[in-house]
């Protein structure tokens, strides 16, 4: 297990209870790091309202997971839009825990009317994936990279692309644009940091089984339908050489690896987790 103890990290959009950020918050957990968890809204965002609430906890019960495996939690509601809120939840996380040295940049804006062909595509979802999936990742980084600056930490950032950030989709053209800036975000900020011994990767996870796919059960007059939402997980599943669907667990394991000295020597990296679809 990769050792993080006496390490702090903040992620951001981990309230989801299928979600990465839930399993990457207490991956890192387990290694030993504290935690800053952060998401728009405490109970994490519901992709698709028609869908049966399952009653989880969201952000707090999160935060009771990390503290039942040991490490201490600061959940905060955060927009990664805002660089104020940003910095006034990266004020309490140090005043709370007295250093950063992981940033994860798991938020993401949820799936919803930038789901069509571009030609269909209202400026606002467009404005909203990219403010949310690329500025926010930007801002959350600069604010992070600063702290680890001035405290001379040898940080770890490590953001969340898609297999979209490599390959272009149909009807998926914002979030496309949101995942390729990301890659190479990443690779100028890894860049600019490496002198510090600062690192910048980028995890691309495939499709998974989490809360963003469950669009996928919508049917046309907005009701839900699950065996709807299996089916289409299974066409998914198809294409995947190794014959599943990557997990959020999955990509947890490749962030923690990310976040340990074991990564020493690993920056401006694009990681696929997509049990092989993508193998560039």
């Amino acid at each position: 297990m990769h050792e993080l103890r006496g390490k702090v990290a903040l992620v951001t959009g981990c309230a989801g209870e299928r979600g990465v950020g839930r399993a990457i918050a207490r991956r890192l957990a387990a290694a030993g790091a504290d935690l800053v968890l952060t998401d728009v809204a405490s109970g994490g965002t519901r992709v698709l309202p028609t869908k049966p609430a399952s009653g989880w906890g969201g952000l707090e019960a999160v935060a009771q997971e990390v503290r039942a495996l040991g490490p201490r939690a600061l959940p905060a509601l955060l927009d990664v839009r805002s660089a104020a809120q940003i910095e006034e939840v990266l004020q309490k996380g140090l005043q709370a825990f007295g250093r950063l040295d992981i940033l994860v940049n798991n938020a993401a804006a949820p799936p919803g009317a930038d789901r069509v062909p571009v030609v269909q595509l209202p400026e606002v979802a467009w404005e909203t994936v990219l403010a949310v999936n690329l500025t926010g990742s930007f801002l959350c980084a600069k604010a992070a990279a600063r702290v680890m600056l001035h405290q001379e930490i040898r940080g770890r950032i490590i953001n969340i692309g898609s297999d979209n950030s490599k390959v272009g989709q149909r009807n998926l053209a914002a979030y496309c644009a949101s995942k390729f800036g990301l890659v190479g975000f990443s690779q100028a900020l890894a860049q600019e940091l490496a002198p510090a011994g600062i690192t910048v990767n980028t995890i691309c996870p495939g499709p998974m089984d989490t809360e963003r796919v469950d669009y996928f059960g919508r049917r046309e007059d907005g009701s839900y339908n699950e065996p709807q939402r299996q089916e289409r997980l299974q066409r998914l599943t198809a294409a995947v050489p190794l014959g599943r669907l990557a997990t959020p667990s999955d990509v947890a394991e490749v962030a923690a690896f990310l976040a340990s000295e074991a990564a020493a020597a690993i920056t401006g990296q694009a990681i696929n987790v997509d049990g092989g679809v993508v193998m560039h």
